[in-house]
């Protein structure tokens, strides 16, 4: 038996008031109090969080609790946030990630 991702059950059961608004990209989307970035991004249909050094190639999440670290993202001008750890907030600006995400790279 086939069960629904508990973000979605959460979403369709959440009351009015509980949403707040971040940008991906500059593209404006909508989480929940208390979900994560990766959550909120997998929700909205967006599954490529960075981009690998060697060949940017898309990673998106994985583990979904913060080993395997292919869910970086830029968040609010630093690298290397795990999205699937970190709350998302009001007004955050995340970004994909490309390569290591070094301060150097961002200047």
């Amino acid at each position: 038996m086939l069960v629904a991702a508990p973000t979605l059950r959460r979403r369709a059961q959440a009351p009015p008031g509980c949403t707040l608004h971040f940008s991906f990209d500059g593209r404006q989307l909508l989480a929940h109090e208390g979900e994560s970035i990766a959550a909120a991004l997998l929700a909205a249909g967006q599954r490529g969080l960075r981009l690998t050094s060697r060949r940017a190639e898309p990673r998106g999440l994985f583990c979904g609790m913060g080993v395997c670290f292919d869910c970086l993202v830029v968040v609010d001008g630093r690298p290397n946030v795990r999205a699937c750890q970190t709350p998302a907030a009001e007004g955050m600006r995340v970004e994909t990630q490309r390569g290591a995400g070094s301060w150097e790279e961002l200047s």
